[in-house]
């Protein structure tokens, strides 16, 4: 059972190498990352040391890699390291960078991977924050029939299904069903390119950094002589050959599927972009690194609403925590006043309750004749009825007590609430609870959506 704690390393850790498309000798320190900090790059080579967060909004070309820019700063072919944070259970760290460019090493995580366990990895005293998936999402770009699918999972998976069509190369899959064999199974798998795609590089003059071990070349054409020698002045070598599988003579292939993996470690460390943990299925269809981060930006986009909504997920099967019977023992309200039916979680700094809207309520009477709706002041009073039970549930002596409104502010309502809707209400406090006097932020939830707001405080008072 992997841990429920937020994540960081223990101490700083440096490395350094070449930048794959730069040819710059670049430092990595990576350091630990308070709670609720997430992944996030530090150019300490530029003025004022300016920190990009791995997040999908900051993605701006995903050429030949995922290149992060914010404020004119740039980031290039992130993927691999924060693949590696990821696949180590790491939730928070800091990136110092002395270029723009994370050296490129083996063309894997494999290093990163390993500079990180040196550094020790650390429990934080936060909850992780999760995002589980309840239905299908995808993205598909129509002009290369990439497609990614996310579905419900009881851990994060993935797996990736490439097809580049070509002889040398055609499909492979690769699969990974749970998150912490990453390091045995796909940290190892080092970056691959076509024969065409490193000719094309070198007339452009863009791996500077390339020496044929941090590669792997699939040769899908003719290698003639002129390139042949290009080859040979670009990756330092006397003697280059086509070995027998299709790949250049530089390197071993450490698994049949290794170019299969290495998108599967791309995928990761692009989705890590979403800055939240997923529980999930990723079915990953021809990935690339344009599809890979515009679905890491949908994704992040569904996260932040489902946030901004907060809505409790709750299984209204379950046997409630405190049935009307109990409720009416702590609360002095009775029907028809009474709006909660059911307390489903409690703690010293929560309260999740719920009613059931019939038709049969006294309010709908009148409001309105022929279009029943439940009067926005009686959704803040079962609000504040649920609150009640909050801190009422701090007194060893509840019957003995009543609860006052004392101040309602930023008071909104979202949604009508109908006949046959099921109220779900979730208050938190915003300040502990002082001599009785509560203030709490309180949300109700109708159809998935929330549907009225407030802050609201209120006080017991003893009566007997």
């Amino acid at each position: 059972m992997m841990s429920k704690k937020q994540k960081t390393i223990q101490k700083e850790v440096s490395l350094t190498g070449v930048g794959l498309h730069t040819g710059n000798n670049v430092k990595m320190t990576f350091k630990p990352a308070p709670e609720n900090h997430g992944f996030a790059f530090k150019r300490v080579d530029l003025e004022g040391c300016p920190t990009i967060e791995a997040r999908a909004e900051f993605v701006v070309n995903t050429q030949r890699g995922t290149n992060l820019e914010k404020n004119g700063v740039l980031i290039q072919t992130s993927e691999h390291v924060l693949a590696a944070a990821v696949g180590l259970d790491i939730d928070n760290l800091i990136i110092e960078i002395n270029a723009s460019e994370p050296p490129i090493m083996d063309g894997s995580s494999k290093f990163f991977v390993k500079a990180l366990e040196k550094a020790g990895i650390t429990e934080l005293d936060a909850e992780i924050e999760e995002y589980i998936v309840k239905e299908i999402i995808s993205y598909k770009d129509d002009f290369t029939g990439s497609e990614i699918i996310l579905m419900p999972s009881d851990e994060y998976q993935i797996t990736t299904m490439v097809d580049f069509g070509t002889k040398i190369l055609g499909t492979q899959n690769a699969t990974l069903d749970n998150i912490l064999d990453f390091k045995n199974e796909i940290a190892d798998a080092r970056t691959f390119s076509f024969l065409h795609e490193i000719e094309m590089l070198l007339e452009n003059d863009l791996i500077k950094g390339g020496d044929l071990n941090n590669a792997i070349v699939y040769v899908d054409k003719e290698l003639s002589e002129p390139t042949m020698n290009k080859l040979k002045k670009a990756f330092k070598k006397d003697n280059i050959k086509v070995k027998s599988n299709g790949i250049l003579d530089n390197l071993n292939l450490h698994w049949a599927n290794e170019a299969a993996r290495h998108k599967l470690l791309d995928v990761i460390g692009d989705l890590a972009l979403t800055g939240t943990r997923i529980r999930g299925k990723v079915i990953a269809n021809k990935p690339g690194h344009q599809v890979n981060t515009q679905f890491a930006k949908k994704l992040a986009k569904i996260i932040k609403q489902e946030k901004r909504s907060k809505i409790p997920q709750i299984d209204l099967n379950q046997t409630p925590l405190m049935d009307i019977h109990q409720i009416m023992e702590i609360l002095p309200h009775r029907p028809p006043f009474l709006l909660v039916d059911r307390i489903l979680e409690l703690s010293d700094k929560h309260v999740v309750g719920m009613k059931n809207v019939t038709m049969n309520e006294d309010f709908f009477v009148g409001h309105f004749p022929g279009s029943p709706v439940m009067p926005g002041v009686l959704q803040v009073e079962a609000m504040a009825q649920c609150g009640g039970i909050l801190v009422l549930s701090t007194v060893p002596d509840p019957e003995n007590y009543l609860t006052y409104f004392m101040k309602m502010d930023k008071v909104k309502f979202k949604q009508k609430v109908l006949p046959g809707d099921t109220l779900i209400f979730k208050n938190e406090l915003i300040t502990p609870i002082r001599r009785g006097i509560c203030h709490m932020q309180a949300y109700a939830y109708a159809n998935g959506k929330l549907v009225a707001e407030a802050e609201l405080m209120a006080q017991i008072s003893k009566i007997k």
